[in-house]
């Protein structure tokens, strides 16, 4: 019966598979940033790298710069900011260099009172008779200068300038210049500010809401000619959520819209578009939720990986209907290509291995989803469409032999000349080989310019960014505070031979509660320093009671608690405490940031004994990474190719049909191997997996070609069939190309590419060569 007369249960079916979309597709969010790409690590040294990258203090900082105008400008923007953003309760700190004691006068309270156990220097708490009376003088000279109301607040109780060895310590380490008070890059004319958000950096909503307040506090500014720059990990991780959603909504459309024009286009049916509709969906849907329950989640990427697969799990129902004959059976069409389209999907899904079993999550994602979507597709095309296909009674438009494709058919008598691009393949990858890619950031979708950009606004914020880092782990604040001052000798002695040039480390900031207490020990009994006091003072123009609030004040000192990281709440020291000393759920974690290193080697040898304490060079630990992961691909990347072999001799029991296929497959992939070589692009994990890909998606055109075909119509039909679906991969992959996140934009052009390849070299190669085709065909 035609669709005509009885198109009811592919219209039900069709309705059936978008009710199941919409249910899935609303229910289960995308997570679009790009942490959930990131690997848990191989060792311990990556796995805290990488969680620190993810959810760390750090990832917390935004980095702010102002340009494009004068000087003085610049400054009054900068104080217009910090006044808003100060009051805004999304930001836990805004500065901009501008800070004062007056600015804090709860932070100068506390360093004041806590000066005798925070103070590096040991002389400011000799209170020994000549010490008093050397603090003494300073203190009348300074009484006598314009310092005076200065000596009057503080030095006349703290002679020996206890609180003001504590200020010079506590002052960030920035490379910037302060200019009309506030902070100006040392190199140009830009102005900067230094934010910590409350909400976490990897919380998108968060974020977004965060970085809008920033934009509106500097329109509020009246900015005129001015520009801002924003930067940040969390700045980066908004910034490729929206690119990524852009992409995803791009692709969905255009995909849709692409591959549906070329279907209708074959068929000229919107019947075989509502058939071939019902596995593309219910496939989709399947696959979304098999990557929910596996993962607890569904990647952005993955879903627009899925949405690109358009044009690859739409092959097998096209290959169904494509050769079909009008009014024929199902069984009849299955028992013509079930065996090849069966291997097609079988070597497809094991082409997946290497991207299913690699260990970035997010590539893992990625093949989980091909895999399930592909099985998926092909169980409804070869379980669900043959009934709906003879209920509708649909076939191709066009049908029968064609003159012309016989004619092209005849192009195969000259495939020996397939040998020459094979051959310039070899000599390209001779003269230019394939160079690996070490960096895991080539799957970063931030621009080289931005990460520059926030590279150099961090260096001169002093914010925490290094490639070297000494990592120090206990159960304990204290414990890691403590083993940090038991570093400082060999720090001292590293330094002495030149192998690094001073270190930051929480305890630097905040001394632990047991050197606090050592500090406080050593001060004099009231009795004892009053008595001196009285005979230094002896002879000096002082007040006989001048002295006495600081006696009072030692006193104190000695009876005080130690102060602890939570006393720091609230106060700018929190935020530099913060990046250095911080808990997570396996204990305390203290990072010691050197500020320059000449060998790092002399380091790590140093510190080899040390329990607990671990020397990283961030960029060894990202490489090595990388290659394990890339080991780990490549492993199973031969496992599947092996596999797929296996599958292919079983399956096709048949020497010189295997060879074609091989041969065919062979020459595409040298070809593929020496474009990415010409491009000059390091093949990375992603080109590994796209490689795999879409050599398990183009044996598919290798096998339909390879299989008998008993006459010139069926060849016509197998023609016809395989160029609509390959239309469709190159297409659909081919827009991928065009996205802004590089991790898609390199799946997209390595497939497209390959896709484009194997049609051709399948066809001259895995094809039969009929000399009768012509006449056949006529």
């Amino acid at each position: 019966m035609s669709a005509r007369k009885n198109p009811k249960r592919l219209a039900y079916a069709l309705l059936a598979s978008a009710l199941v979309a919409f249910i899935v597709f609303s229910s289960i969010p995308l997570r679009l940033d790009m942490a959930g790409f990131l690997p848990q690590g191989h060792n311990a040294a990556t796995r805290f790298l990488l969680r620190e990258v993810r959810g760390g203090v750090a990832a917390s900082l935004i980095t702010v710069g102002i340009e494009g105008a004068p000087e003085t400008e610049l400054a009054r923007i900068s104080h217009q900011m910090q006044d808003s953003l100060s009051q805004d309760s999304q930001f836990l700190l805004v500065l901009n260099g501008s800070f004062s004691l007056d600015d804090s006068p709860a932070m100068r309270d506390l360093l004041f009172d806590h000066r005798y156990q925070l103070a590096p220097d040991a002389s400011v708490r000799d209170f020994s008779p000549g010490a008093l009376a050397k603090g003494f003088e300073h203190v009348w000279d300074g009484l006598q200068s314009s310092a005076e109301p200065l000596v009057v607040a503080f030095a006349l109780r703290d002679p020996t300038g206890a609180f003001f060895n504590v200020m010079r310590h506590l002052q960030p380490a920035v490379h910037a210049t302060l200019k009309q008070g506030v902070w100006f890059a040392s190199d140009r004319n830009r102005a900067l500010m230094l934010l910590r958000t409350r909400a976490a950096g990897m919380d998108l909503a968060a974020q977004r809401l965060t970085q809008n307040a920033i934009q509106a506090a500097f329109a509020k500014a009246q900015p005129g000619q001015a520009r801002l720059l924003v930067s940040g990990p969390a700045v980066f991780a908004v910034q490729s959520a929206h690119s990524m959603r852009h992409d995803i909504e791009m692709m969905s459309a255009f995909s849709t819209v692409l591959v549906v024009a070329v279907l209708y286009w074959r068929f000229r049916s919107l019947w075989v578009l509502a058939a071939i509709g019902v596995p593309f969906l219910l496939s989709l849907s399947v696959a979304m939720v098999v990557v929910r329950l596996c993962f607890g989640y569904v990647h952005g990427i993955a879903f627009g990986f899925g949405m690109t697969m358009l044009g690859v799990s739409l092959d097998y129902p096209v290959l169904l209907i494509g050769h079909r004959d009008a009014g024929e059976g199902p069984q009849a069409t299955l028992r013509r290509i079930g065996p090849s389209l069966r291997l097609a999907v079988t070597t497809a899904v094991l082409g997946l291995t290497g991207m299913v079993l690699c260990g970035l999550p997010g590539l893992v994602q990625l093949g989980v989803f091909s895999a399930v979507g592909l099985l998926s597709a092909a169980c409804v095309t070869l379980g669900v469409m043959p009934s709906l296909i003879v209920a509708a009674d649909l076939a191709p438009s066009v049908s029968g032999p064609s003159a012309p494709l016989a004619r092209a058919e005849q192009w195969r008598r000259w495939r020996w000349l397939c040998v020459l691009p094979v051959m310039g393949a070899i000599a390209v990858l001779v003269w230019r080989p394939l160079v690996a890619e070490k960096d895991l950031t080539a799957l970063s979708p931030i621009p080289a310019s931005a990460r520059s950009l926030d590279m150099a606004l961090r260096h001169e914020l002093g914010a925490p960014d290094s490639s070297h880092v000494i990592i120090v782990h206990a159960q304990s604040a204290q414990a890691v505070l403590q083993r940090e001052e038991a570093l400082h000798g060999l720090f001292t002695s590293l330094a002495q031979k030149g192998a690094l040039v001073g270190v930051e480390d929480a305890a630097h900031i905040l001394p632990s509660v047991a050197l606090q207490q050592t500090r406080t020990q050593a001060l004099p009994e009231g009795a004892i320093l009053a008595a001196r006091v009285v005979q230094q003072q002896a002879g000096l123009p002082f007040k006989k009671e001048a002295f006495d609030q600081f006696v009072a004040d030692v006193a104190k000192a000695r009876a005080m608690p130690a102060l602890t990281p939570p006393d720091l709440a609230g106060t700018p020291l929190e935020m530099a405490l913060a990046p250095l000393l911080f808990q997570r759920p396996d204990g305390w974690w203290g990072m010691v940031l050197p500020e320059a290193v000449t060998d790092f080697g002399v380091i790590q040898v140093a510190l080899a004994g040390q329990p607990d304490v671990m020397a990283l060079d961030l960029n060894h630990e990202v490489n090595a990474l990388t290659a394990h992961h890339t080991a780990r691909t490549l492993k199973w990347m031969a496992v599947g190719i092996g596999l797929a072999f296996v599958v292919l001799v079983v399956g096709l029991r048949n020497i010189q049909r295997l060879t074609r296929v091989l041969c065919a497959v062979g020459a595409a992939m040298v070809v593929l191997l020496a474009l990415l070589a010409l491009r000059g692009v390091p093949v990375s994990l992603i080109h590994l997996v796209s490689i795999q890909f879409v050599l398990g998606v183009g044996l598919d055109y290798a096998l339909f070609f390879a299989r008998p075909q008993l006459d010139s119509a069926e060849r016509a039909r197998t023609m016809r069939t395989l160029l609509t679906c390959n239309v469709m991969t190159v297409l659909a992959f081919g827009l991928l190309g065009l996205c802004h996140t590089a991790l898609l934009r390199e799946i997209g052009i390595t497939v497209a590419c390959g896709a484009f390849l194997f049609m051709l070299f399948s066809f001259m190669l895995a094809g039969q060569y009929s000399p009768s085709a012509a006449t056949d065909g006529a």
